[in-house]
């Protein structure tokens, strides 16, 4: 799988959302491993409303993963 997660933590919420991002596209490597069989499924998908609501709704739930890993970011983050 290439690169290990060695922590949700992140220094910000922008980071962590680059992480769960990054948590999806894993998901999906690992869901379907062949490079060939991704690229050939993506102009389905990318064109699909529903495919891409499920995609924001995957990163959606990773980031509230993330977040709550790093207690929402109140400790590191002063707003």
């Amino acid at each position: 799988m290439g690169d290990k997660l060695r922590s949700l933590q992140t220094d910000t919420p922008e980071k962590g959302f680059e992480l769960a991002v990054k948590l999806a596209q894993k998901g999906v490597e690992v869901t379907q491993p062949s490079e060939k069989i991704r690229k050939k499924l993506r102009p389905k998908y990318s064109t699909n409303a529903d495919s891409l609501i499920a995609v924001s709704q995957v990163i959606a739930i990773h980031y509230q993963t993330v977040a709550a890993a790093n207690n929402y970011w109140r400790v590191r983050v002063n707003y």
